[in-house]
């Protein structure tokens, strides 16, 4: 029983996953606006594993969402942008932040995306417009969510298997394991 608790803490410890930005923004928001410039043509060239899921705070449907986020990254206003980056939280937004929100999204990689990543950030320097339109398909990692369809539109970014799939069969593999292990002891 003990592994099977442990087996389920490692699920539950992956579930967060820093290469992930979620952020709360209104239209009518100017910090908003800026972060959203600086991800969507910054970070998402910089880290290929990087998806921007954006949620409209001033859509009826949104709200319950965005409060939850708010009471959760313990903030006491309601102002946006917030910025969800696996277990930690911005709010608001500026040019200084940029330094921070890369070790948020950094928080999780492993050293080789990390290369990639400082390797994708000096090729931006140098000639941003090539880089960017060498890696067109990064554009589609910036996802507006739609809680009416009860889904995140997504694009298809070809990025093979979800971890959270990849996950849960190594999850279940355990679990079977485990159980057959303790069917064989008690005969």
């Amino acid at each position: 029983m003990k592994r099977l608790s442990v087996l389920f803490g490692l699920l539950f410890m992956c579930g967060a996953n820093a290469a992930d930005i979620t952020m709360y923004y209104s239209p009518s928001c100017p910090h908003c606006h800026h972060a959203r410039d600086f991800i969507s043509n910054t970070l998402i060239y910089e880290y290929p594993e990087l998806t921007l899921t954006m949620v409209n705070v001033t859509l009826p449907e949104h709200r319950d969402m965005f409060q939850d986020a708010v009471k959760k990254c313990g903030f006491k206003s309601g102002g946006v942008p917030v910025l969800v980056i696996g277990d930690k939280c911005e709010q608001g937004y500026a040019d200084f932040m940029q330094d921070d929100l890369r070790r948020a999204v950094e928080a999780d990689l492993t050293d080789e995306q990390k290369s990639v990543a400082a390797a994708n950030k000096k090729a931006l320097e140098l000639d941003a417009e090539k880089f960017k339109s060498e890696n067109a398909s990064r554009a589609k990692s910036v996802i507006e969510y739609n809680a009416t369809d009860s889904s995140e539109k997504k694009n298809d970014n070809s990025r093979g298997p979800d971890w959270r799939i990849i996950m849960l069969i190594i999850l279940v593999a355990g679990v079977g394991y485990l159980l057959v292990r303790q069917g064989n002891e008690k005969q």
